[in-house]
């Protein structure tokens, strides 16, 4: 789970108390309220940032909401010190955006909004929850699938979400969107071993640990970097690989207008792995860190990847993904009346062209995609320059 940024505590269906900062912004304006979801996107992940800069613009306003709850509810169990209320209290706040009664939070109204306007059934967020309540419980994973069902929940969940803003629904497209999902999700996984080990938290596949020589319970208590984790490591990411080229016909299938910003995360994040295992796959050499030269090169292939359309492919969903397309199949066909679907934030109102002098170029589909590879290249050299010095995102 992400780096904690807030606290989170409070009663069924009532704002969640956060820190003094976000207690002032429960009553913002709807444009303090998008740009406050724009500085998450931008503080938490800078290749999601970059490649939120090439969708279009209402798309971009869509994902950037969608963002900000994932991250506001990641964060609250993080951080809370009893992630067990934290998570109930999550549960109750997406039981009142479900009815379509949201507490005063911006990030709650806009998800009501959300999944109002997008017809996104109640079952993928609370799928999400349900990764965290795993996580809460300090789950083990004896399997690659046990690990793919945890991965289905906390990204998998999102990836369909994510195709449900594009006004796509199509199983067989939804099917290669959650396999986006779980794919970034192992690679996450694999990029955090040491880090989580330091936790006291593994999520490796504990019968693959074995197959390589370790013993998982041993390991943990005294976690170090060895070839057989590597090789544990390595293993993990190629099977990432495998669903990263699944999704690419999945993302050929999009809205042309969609495409760009599609496969440039796919291949930002791809990337990340392969940064990992030129490193020898060792999780203990530091974080893995793509460098703006080649996420400029990964936006290019991007550029090379959406020329074309495609036909995703007919291989079935994951066995731990499967539920999640068929919730969407089952959810009514008709999205839910709201006075909340014609909130400015989903009329695009905080779409890429927001990007200004503070933060750098402007960014505009319209301005071509070569034009805006260009921009996104100088913005993330800027990010990078940034967090060295200490003064951007991680």
């Amino acid at each position: 789970m992400s780096a904690p940024l807030v606290q989170a505590a409070g009663p069924a269906g009532a704002p969640v108390a956060r820190d003094r900062e976000r207690d002032r912004d429960a009553g913002a304006a709807p444009e303090a309220a998008g740009a406050g979801h724009r500085e998450r996107l931008r503080g938490g992940s800078r290749s999601f940032f970059a490649a939120s800069l090439l969708l279009p613009r209402d798309l971009a306003s869509r994902a950037t909401v969608l963002y900000a709850w994932c991250r506001v509810a990641d964060d609250a169990i993080d951080e809370s010190p009893d992630p067990a209320r934290a998570l109930e209290a999550l549960q109750a706040r997406l039981r009142a955006i479900d009815a379509g009664m949201p507490g005063a939070d911006p990030v709650d109204r806009d998800m009501a909004a959300l999944m109002g306007e997008c017809r996104i059934p109640v079952a993928l967020p609370a799928a999400l929850l349900e990764g965290f309540a795993w996580d809460v419980e300090s789950r083990s994973y004896a399997s690659i699938g046990e690990l793919r069902d945890y991965g289905a929940r906390v990204a998998g969940a999102v990836g369909v979400m994510m195709a449900l803003l594009m006004s796509v629904r199509e199983p067989n497209v939804l099917a290669r969107a959650a396999d986006l999902g779980v794919a970034m999700q192992l690679t996450n996984i694999a990029r955090d071993v040491a880090e989580d080990a330091r936790r006291g938290r593994l999520y490796l596949p504990r019968d693959w640990m074995r197959e390589a020589g370790l013993e998982p319970e041993s390991w943990l208590r005294d976690p170090t970097a060895s070839p057989a984790l590597n090789a544990v490591v390595a293993r993990l990411l190629a099977h990432a690989d495998t669903l990263y080229d699944r999704a690419a016909s999945g993302i050929a299938a999009l809205p042309a207008s969609s495409r760009p910003g599609m496969h440039a995360a796919r291949l930002l994040y791809a990337e990340i792995g392969a940064e990992l295992l030129r490193r020898g796959g060792d999780p203990f050499a530091g974080r893995a860190v793509v460098p703006s030269l080649r996420k400029g090169y990964g936006l290019l292939r991007a550029l090379a990847a959406c020329a074309v359309g495609g036909v995703p492919s007919c291989d079935p969903a994951l066995p731990e993904t499967g539920y999640l397309v068929r919730a969407v199949g089952e959810s009514p066909a008709q999205g839910r009346a709201s006075p909340m679907n014609d909130h400015p934030v989903l009329r695009g109102s905080f779409g890429v062209q927001a990007v200004g002098p503070a933060t750098g170029p402007t960014i505009h589909p319209a301005a071509g995609f070569r034009q805006a590879c260009l921009g996104v290249f100088h913005l993330l050299e800027r990010l990078e320059r940034d967090a060295r010095t200490g003064r951007g995102a991680p």
